[in-house]
């Protein structure tokens, strides 16, 4: 919806000027917000490299010329390379129960994007650019369990929103800028970005650095094989899209999967408060 309006670059700069704004004044008017410390700096500007920017750019670019169908099985790669690289940079275990949770909610994504009739045509660009988006998703939170616990959740990403801009802002200008007299901006796509930076570029980033600092980058990366299932089920209520059987099937096999790989080892002992 916000597509059919903001080009792909235009698009990500907006939300992050909007979440970062949002951001500020929740942290100010709370009295959370907190001085960056310049030797945490560095940590920052690669996180920041890493998502939004890299991320954004190979996702949003990427789903431009492959079919989402495709798109959906290239991220939910993610919780498969993720153990592989906290385990080298990190340290962290991989246990066997994350490891069957790990293939058998991927087998329930593989149901819920699966049509029997359809084909893939895969653009190889398209492809590279999205795993080149895994790529980055996995890098991100890797580098965010090298954040002090000093910081807050939101602080946090307050300051990643705020230097991504530095990737965007000149990227934009050398990309989308001659585009601008052109746009043409409807309710809906206006509606969309707004929700885009509350719900996606402020929420879902808040909640998802708690729990990659509460219970690691393995763990926490499994979740991302939820994304289509609440895309498919989404789909059915806000669109009128049909849900088969398979689909159904493989809703059910994620959510078991992902009990699976969680299997005695998260304790949801802590108020909510502590993760955000």
């Amino acid at each position: 919806m916000a597509i059919q309006s903001f080009q792909p670059m235009t698009l990500i700069t907006l939300r992050l000027i909007i979440a970062s704004v949002l951001l500020f004044i929740v942290s100010k008017s709370t009295g959370k917000l907190q001085k960056l410390r310049r030797k945490d700096f560095k940590w920052f500007i690669l996180l920041a490299f890493f998502e939004p920017f890299l991320y954004y750019v190979g996702e949003t670019y990427g789903l431009t010329t492959v079919e989402s169908t495709l798109a959906a099985v290239i991220v939910s790669t993610i919780p498969l390379f993720a153990p592989v690289l906290a385990f080298v940079v990190l340290r962290e275990r991989i246990g066997w129960p994350s490891i069957l949770g790990i293939i058998v909610s991927l087998l329930g994504v593989f149901f819920v994007i699966y049509e029997p009739n359809g084909g893939f045509n895969a653009n190889p660009w398209g492809v590279a650019l999205l795993f080149l988006a895994v790529f980055a998703a996995i890098c991100y939170a890797t580098v965010l369990r090298k954040i002090p616990d000093y910081y807050t959740n939101m602080n946090v990403i307050f300051y990643q929103s705020m230097l991504g801009l530095i990737f965007f802002i000149p990227t934009f200008l050398l990309t989308d800028i001659q585009t601008i007299r052109t746009i043409h901006v409807t309710r809906e796509s206006l509606i969309a970005l707004v929700m885009l930076s509350v719900f996606a570029s402020v929420i879902a980033f808040v909640l998802f650095a708690g729990a990659v600092r509460k219970v690691g980058v393995t763990r926490t990366n499994v979740f991302v094989n939820l994304i289509p299932v609440f895309t498919a089920i989404l789909s059915w209520f806000i669109l009128d899209e049909i849900l088969t059987l398979s689909k159904w099937i493989g809703i059910l096999v994620v959510v078991i999967g992902l009990f699976v790989s969680q299997m005695g080892k998260i304790r949801f002992n802590k108020a909510v408060e502590d993760v955000i």
